[in-house]
């Protein structure tokens, strides 16, 4: 982190401050700041957050100066503020209602090969993992790649008041937290707010095909650039893209469409940075996605889990089935799909298009966990359609697989559906052993 005194942290009047052990706090410097006890080490301050009081004479002892905050969003923001002022790094804010946090890790394996790079661990986006993001810059960072997430009009305007940044990605528009913000138009308002914060000059990158955002985009003072996921065409790991005029050819970890349209998204605003598409395949090579997000698990008997269980909402899961089915090729597909969250009074119609999108899909076997996703299976005594209440129960039904099947398992991250992937992996190894 870019060094700063104790002195300045001890102006900022946050909270109960401790100074390192055995050092004046007129000579102490901060290197590091975190909110785990079990990684500080000398030269960090540890911000203990929520329980992490319990842990203050912990990181005492590995030699950190600790804070324990009055209000801890406010001395995150206060932190990061500090360290954001030190720095010269342009700064990309990653938002946008479905894929954003595969732009981000994308978009930082990317830049990373050919500049000094640091980029948001997991979905760390809120009120306390962005903060902590920005308070990893270095003095020789060049980028940081940050991803904001929302629950609520004006989230995102305070995240970019302590991020700053420079460059803005839209991943997608989609109904996401209807429950909190009502309709599509206002999740387009809420992540617009990073467009809004944009100094003069800076560049949005912006899907071509999200009219609920078109009322953002009026500034005359930055550059929008759009990408059109029509852009992107492939087959297998190699994919092509249309770039700033150019076609730019990759080789990728993944092969689902969806996530290539990502990567699309992350090239333009690679591009925008001013680094050299030439050598994108040396970024492309280091991809590593946070976990649940299409994770491809094989199993014995030939068969295929795709982990994605990370959230779920109407536009991603549509992107997972369709997914399901070109990677399934002559097998067998399976869908196991817990409800999606927060959708408010739409909530019934966008878990019927996902039915009706199973039919049509002609998808072979679905297991609906929790009573919004029946509606994914409607006459549940229809072969190769099953209901259960809870992810307990999905174990249950497993029995219904078979060696050879292309599993999809995708739920909102409140169903608890993460540890099923594994669960099949352990039932595959059985007929292997049969």
């Amino acid at each position: 982190m870019i060094p700063i005194r104790f002195e300045e942290i001890e102006a900022l009047d946050l909270g109960k401050l401790e100074c390192p052990p055995g050092s004046a706090s007129e000579a102490a410097s901060i290197t590091g700041i975190k909110a785990d006890s079990r990684v500080v080490r000398p030269g960090d301050l540890f911000v203990a957050l929520n329980t992490g009081v319990e842990h203050v004479s912990d990181a005492a002892r590995r030699g950190a100066a600790t804070l324990v905050p009055d209000d801890q969003e406010a001395a995150l923001a206060a932190l990061a503020s500090l360290v954001r002022s030190r720095s010269d790094a342009r700064v990309v804010a990653v938002v946008g209602s479905t894929g954003k946090t595969s732009t981000k890790d994308i978009l930082g394996a990317l830049c990373s090969a050919q500049t000094p790079t640091i980029w948001a661990d997991a979905s760390q986006n809120n009120e306390i993992g962005l903060p902590l993001t920005v308070c990893r810059l270095e003095p020789e960072t060049r980028v940081l790649v940050t991803e904001m997430g929302m629950r609520g009009l004006g989230q995102i305007a305070a995240l970019c008041e302590i991020a700053r940044p420079d460059i803005v990605v839209v991943s997608s528009i989609g109904p996401e937290h209807l429950e909190l913000v009502g309709t599509v138009e206002r999740v387009a308002e809420a992540n617009a707010e990073a467009i809004v914060a944009l100094p003069p000059g800076g560049i949005a990158v912006v899907p071509s095909d999200s009219p609920e955002l078109e009322p953002h985009l009026g500034r005359t003072d930055i550059e929008i650039r759009r990408f059109d996921r029509r852009d992107v065409e492939g087959e297998g790991n190699a994919w092509r893209f249309a770039v700033s005029g150019r076609e730019v050819s990759l080789s990728l970890p993944f092969t689902s469409r969806h996530m290539a349209e990502n990567t699309l998204a992350a090239l333009i605003a690679y591009d925008a940075l001013g680094l050299s598409l030439d050598e994108a395949q040396e970024g492309a090579d280091a991809i590593r996605l946070s976990r649940w997000r299409g994770e491809e698990l094989h199993l014995a008997g030939g068969g295929v889990v795709l982990n994605d269980t990370y959230n779920a909402n109407p536009t991603s899961m549509r992107a997972a089935l369709l997914d399901l089915v070109e990677r399934a090729g002559s097998r067998r597909r399976v869908a196991i799909l817990g409800e999606m969250a927060e959708l408010g009074d739409a909530s019934a119609g966008y878990h019927d298009e996902v039915g009706r999108l199973l039919d049509e899909l002609a998808i072979e076997v679905v297991i609906a966990v929790g009573d919004a996703a029946a509606a994914y299976v409607g006459d549940s005594s229809r072969a190769g359609r099953l209901c259960v209440p809870d992810a307990e129960a999905v174990d249950r039904a497993l029995e219904v697989l078979a060696p050879g099947d292309a599993i999809l398992v995708k739920a909102s991250r409140s169903v608890g559906l993460e540890g099923i992937p594994a669960s099949i992996e352990k039932r595959s190894r059985a007929w292997s052993e049969s």
